[in-house]
């Protein structure tokens, strides 16, 4: 028994170190490309890659332990790194899939705000809606577009209106997406001093001043506008007011 025990946790710690080398390669995908620093906060992804991660690492060398036996014919033992194999990487990959539909795709301007689109917020039926440059939603990290909005005198403004009361926000409807460029402008000119930022968090002062010393950008050379994914609010866009591009994102009220 005691032979047995100590040949299973040998294989299994072997197990273990292998499972954790395939944990890093999937965190230098899911961190590197899918959910980039901070995204990974605002869309959940830290929260379910340490789900996937206990599942996958815990479950093959825990099936490992058990099942090893130094004695058993090698057939048989085959057979049981292969149903191992099968468990484990049938875990990784359902995981992956659901990080995958969770990667955030776009940050959308959207009126006096950034919005986080995820691509399971998106009707993929719907994409052939949109300009030819947004028909495929890609897997190497979210970018900056606009949102056409609805005006009031316009045909659709209260079909609009209901659709985003009931959570179908304008920046998940591929028929409204622009380019950034085109709203760069008016973009500037929504954009929020970064001494009123200041003003509503009092409490974070070393958040922003160490974000400006990253940056080596002035307060004068920026603005902000909130940045928001469904009931998260609390977190901010820096923007550059010389071409209106986003360069960091906080988590500090803009409200």
């Amino acid at each position: 028994m005691k032979t047995r025990l100590r040949a299973a946790v040998k294989a299994a710690s072997l197990h273990l170190l292998l499972s954790l080398l395939v944990a890093v390669l999937a965190a230098t995908l899911v961190f590197g490309l899918w959910f980039p620093a901070p995204l990974h906060q605002i869309a959940g992804g830290s929260g379910l890659f340490l789900i996937l991660m206990a599942v996958d690492v815990v479950c093959g060398p825990v099936l490992t332990l058990i099942l090893f036996d130094p004695h058993k014919a090698r057939h048989k033992w085959l057979l049981d790194v292969a149903l191992i194999a099968v468990v484990q990487l049938g875990a990784l990959a359902y995981g992956l899939s659901q990080m995958a539909m969770a990667r955030p795709v776009f940050i959308a301007l959207e009126g006096d705000r950034f919005r986080v689109v995820q691509a399971m917020d998106v009707d993929q039926a719907q994409l052939g809606k949109a300009l030819p440059e947004f028909q495929q939603l890609g897997y190497a990290g979210p970018r900056v577009i606009a949102v056409r909005l609805s005006r009031p005198g316009d045909a659709d403004y209260l079909a609009s209106v209901q659709l985003s009361v009931q959570g179908l926000h304008p920046a998940f409807r591929p028929q409204r997406w622009q380019p950034y460029a085109s709203a760069m402008p008016p973009a500037v000119q929504r954009l929020q001093p970064v001494a009123l930022l200041r003003q509503k968090n009092p409490d974070q002062q070393a958040v922003l001043d160490g974000a400006l010393r990253t940056l080596a950008l002035s307060e004068d050379e920026l603005g902000y506008l909130p940045l928001v994914r469904e009931e998260i609010t609390g977190w901010v866009a820096l923007v550059r007011r010389s071409d209106g591009v986003p360069v960091s994102y906080l988590p500090l009220d803009g409200w």
